[in-house]
């Protein structure tokens, strides 16, 4: 029995893995590959160029690898790539790159990406992230390794939102948020580390208490950036985990959430 309904759209075009599984109504453009394991459910649109890795799954009208809606595109043959292992809830939206930037939007592996969430071109998710429903990324936004977007944050463009951090629900985030940082509000506020998502990663005491003093020095001593970043280098050399959390910082371009 064939694992593609008779009811989908699949160009020839398209290269798909022999056990690859698409639902009914479902429309699977040209130029785009999908690794074996994937399942896409009904009334999915995939656009290419579009990569699609293995053990994906996408369900019903997410529409993946469609044209930007940025003026500067003019249907540059652009690309989406998708990794593996990843969850694309209902009603997802990811847009493919523009030639002004990486040409590209990347999503790594592992990733929840929950209903009605949208990413925006040439943005890179990493791994083991999360986005709940309705989370919006515009363009050229980086999420690293780990974080989680609750619902309905809104991130502006070019921001970086660091390794393991977290977003409280309705949060709208123009600046970058460094590793390990929890932010709340509109704007979006500092107000702790991720704590207990360290925690539930197996983080040490002792990792967990030297972030917790690195915190305390860049958000409570009321100094500049720059001398922050100072006071922390001898502890960035012992804890890999504070080098982490002081070169997203030292990396900003759009100054960080404080």
């Amino acid at each position: 029995m064939s694992l593609i309904d008779p009811r989908a759209i699949v160009d020839p075009g398209a290269r798909l893995a022999d056990d690859v599984q698409i639902g009914p109504w479902s429309i699977i453009g040209p130029d785009v590959e999908i690794g074996e394991g994937t399942v896409v459910a009904s009334h999915v649109i995939i656009k290419g160029p579009t990569r699609i890795g293995r053990h994906n799954r996408i369900y019903q009208f997410a529409s993946v690898g469609e044209d930007t809606p940025d003026l500067k595109y003019k249907g540059e043959p652009t690309r989406l790539v998708i990794g593996d292992h990843n969850v694309i809830r209902e009603g997802v939206t990811i847009h493919r790159g523009t030639v002004q930037d990486r040409s590209e939007t990347t999503i790594g592996h592992h990733n929840l990406i929950m209903a009605y969430a949208h990413i925006g071109h040439d943005s890179v998710i990493g791994d083991h992230c999360i986005l709940v429903n309705n989370t919006a990324l515009a363009g050229h936004v980086h999420v690293g390794d780990w974080a989680i977007l609750s619902g309905y944050t809104l991130v502006h463009q070019f921001c970086h939102i660091g390794a393991h951090s977290f977003s409280g629900m309705g949060t709208a985030i123009g600046k970058d948020v460094p590793a390990f940082v929890t932010v709340f509000g509109n704007p979006a506020e500092a107000r702790s580390m991720n704590f207990e998502g360290m925690r539930r990663r197996g983080f040490s005491d002792e990792t967990i208490h030297a972030l917790r003093s690195a915190y305390k020095v860049v958000y409570r001593k009321g100094l500049t950036v720059e001398a922050a970043l100072a006071e922390l280098a001898e502890a960035a050399r012992t804890f890999a985990e504070v080098a982490m959390f002081r070169d997203s910082i030292q990396a900003s371009t759009r100054g960080i959430t404080r």
